[in-house]
């Protein structure tokens, strides 16, 4: 057994140890029997989320069990009835809550198909330079939008390939763009009552409430955008925060790479070239106008793979070819190595630019990139050369390099020239829509295989943000439930083929959903046995007469440390039962005190246990002090700006 194997189990026991002390000491002050048996469920649904003994969903499952398995356990310990009833035990998946999560999902997965985020990146590029006071505003704001009307988590696992390309193009490292884009993705999600999932139980947690209040005090529940100038602060606040203290609580990590990097550098290796792509600007006086693109490959020995012009933006298949001539005004993407793209350059007088503009999207790795490919027996191209089958007019295939009889032959030897014989292992540059294509010509054998292979439905986009926003218009303008509102967008999706039904069973997040609705039982049991309101007894007799708003101020600073342990949503079930009960009993407003804790449940930056932080933990390559040290400052903000906004405005 390793060293940190047996330091995880012996942190385990010693948890184990406190926790049935814990559940001792609280059975002998309990009130009633049942007061006892939930509290020492809370103690083991904490004890399980803490020290991560299964994985937080199975956890949730196993707790719903063991609240099922009462009602059969339960006569003989003592207990008059069960904690929930049998019959409602799974009603957690059938909430308004756990459908409307389903929906947003699946509406964000049509969003990301349409090719709506590729978008995003673009403009982001545009306007935000390669600065990092420019861009992190832009990623973080935009992100917090988004996750405005989504889950937190989609949100960021949409824009996690975006901000990976923005980190490649601009040459920011990837460490100090995600973070900020994590914590404004979470902070996006208390802009609106649907954009994390303790808002959107909350009003399904108020009803639930209102049961046992009498009719003078029952709660009105939350509109969509009842919270979006707290929300909108919020945002704010992060994003001035990482603009002025970014480079001191931001660390730089050294990437490593994206998609596509190790099997260019696999080529590299085993080819001896150099596949970069640079991109040229030619201007009115260069003595490259008027020139093929034969021409120009065979005297430098580059190979142009994208151009730019007054007739539009040319790639391959079909848009290049041999015979086309170079235009004034023109911008070229090149691949050659650096003594020819210096000789290149030089004699033509032509302008380089740092990193890729025009072509930034559809040259990204995501859309473009390197490939092996080889040519079997039977290949109809035997006896041909990739100059008399126009290669790349034809199939998109940049030849680059052959392998042959153990040789390799570079582009500036002849490549193209050279018939095509069984076995020629060719290293092409092609965008991933050509090769897909490819699969399935018999005259090649694609021995790439590491390569996105998501088709993006650019037709779709009309339809996507068309059923996107009946879904918002109902949400705002009628009074459907928000289940019913959100799936009707997300059947709009499938319907409409922006996604097919195996695709929207893919976006859903089933961990999240048997984690939500696993929870609610839990919730139940707390509220039905009394838990709740003798907790909130117990806090109000240790913190005395005090004003409303420390009471509130306590409540926050619980909910925050709660959904560092455990789940926000298991803190919110957990802690809106007692936010009402205390504040019916020091006569604030119930309402007000389960939002505090629905918005502070979001206050989750110190330790990488949120989903989003734990999602952005290996692609940035955080550790856990990177965390304390950003998410500290970030988590007082959080408190102090979300008090005052609430005072000032509730």
């Amino acid at each position: 057994m390793s060293t940190s194997t047996k330091s995880a189990l012996m942190k385990r026991m010693l948890g184990a140890v406190i926790f049935i002390v814990a559940g001792f000491f609280v059975s002998g002050v309990v009130p009633t029997i049942e007061i006892a048996w939930v509290s020492g469920i809370l103690l083991l649904t904490i004890y399980l989320f803490v020290f991560e003994i299964v994985e937080v969903d199975v956890a949730a499952v196993c707790i719903m069990v063991l609240l099922g398995l009462m009602s059969f356990i339960g006569p003989m310990v003592g207990l008059d009835q069960p904690f929930v009833p049998a019959s409602h035990l799974f009603d957690g998946f059938a909430s308004n809550a756990v459908i409307s999560i389903i929906a947003v999902m699946i509406i964000g997965a049509g969003l990301d198909k349409t090719g709506v985020m590729n978008n995003v990146a673009g403009a982001i590029l545009k306007y935000g330079g390669t600065t990092e006071k420019r861009i992190i505003p832009l990623i973080s704001s935009t992100v917090a939008i988004i996750s405005s009307f989504m889950q937190n988590v989609g949100a960021a696992a949409l824009f996690l390939p975006v901000v990976s390309r923005i980190s490649a193009r601009s040459g920011l490292p990837l460490s100090r763009l995600l973070m900020p884009m994590g914590f404004c993705a979470i902070l996006g999600g208390t802009v609106t009552m649907v954009g994390s999932s303790p808002l959107i139980l909350l009003n399904d947690l108020i009803l639930t409430s209102n049961r046992a209040l009498p009719p003078d005090q029952k709660m009105g529940t939350f509109h969509l955008f009842d919270v979006t100038p707290i929300g909108l602060v919020l945002v704010a606040v992060g994003v001035v925060y990482f603009v002025l203290a970014g480079r001191f609580v931001l660390p730089t990590i050294k990437s490593k790479g994206t998609t596509g990097g190790d099997t260019t550098d696999y080529l590299k290796r085993v080819y001896g070239a150099s596949y970069d792509v640079t991109e040229l600007d030619v201007p009115a006086k260069s003595p490259l106008l008027g020139w093929t693109m034969d021409e120009v490959e065979k005297r430098f020995s580059v190979r142009i793979v994208g151009m730019q012009s007054s007739d539009g933006l040319r790639l391959a298949p079909g848009g290049l070819a041999r015979d086309v001539e170079i235009p004034v005004g023109a911008t070229l993407a090149v691949m050659a190595s650096g003594e020819d793209l210096k000789g290149l350059i030089e004699t033509n007088e032509l302008h380089r630019q740092e990193r890729l503009t025009v072509f930034a999207e559809v040259l990204a790795q995501t859309r473009a990139g390197i490939a092996e490919i080889v040519i079997p027996p039977d290949s109809e191209l035997i006896g041909k050369s990739a100059r008399d089958v126009w290669m790349r007019k034809q199939y998109g295939l940049s030849v680059l390099a052959m392998h042959r009889h153990g040789e390799t032959i570079h582009k500036g030897e002849g490549v193209r020239d050279l018939p095509f014989e069984a076995g020629d292992t060719l290293v092409c540059y092609v965008n991933w829509e050509s090769l897909i294509r490819l699969e399935d010509n018999r005259n090649f054998v694609i021995v790439t295989t590491e390569y996105p292979r998501d088709e993006t439905r650019p037709k779709k986009v009309a339809p996507a943000l068309f059923f996107f926003l009946v879904a918002v218009g109902l949400v705002l303008f009628s009074d459907l439930r928000l289940s019913v509102a959100l799936l009707t967008g997300a059947l709009g999706m499938v319907l409409s083929g922006v996604l097919n039904m195996e695709e929207a069973y893919k976006a859903v997040s089933w961990k999240t959903v048997f984690l939500l609705a696993s929870l609610i039982p839990l919730g139940m049991a707390v509220e039905n046995t009394g838990t709740a309101a003798w907790i909130a007894d117990q806090t109000l007799a240790v913190l005395g007469d005090v004003p409303t708003w420390v009471l509130q101020a306590a409540l926050a600073v619980l909910a925050t440390f709660f959904t560092l342990v455990m789940s926000n949503v298991g803190a919110t079930v957990l802690l809106v039962p007692l936010a009402v009960n205390l504040a019916v009993a020091s006569g604030a407003d119930p309402a007000v005190f389960a939002l505090t804790v629905a918005i502070a449940t979001s206050n989750s930056f110190l330790i990488p246990t949120h989903q989003v932080n734990a999602l952005l933990m290996g692609p940035g390559g955080y550790r856990v002090a990177d965390f304390m040290r950003a998410g500290g400052i970030m988590t007082v903000l959080f408190l102090v700006v979300m008090l005052a906004m609430m005072n000032l405005i509730f």
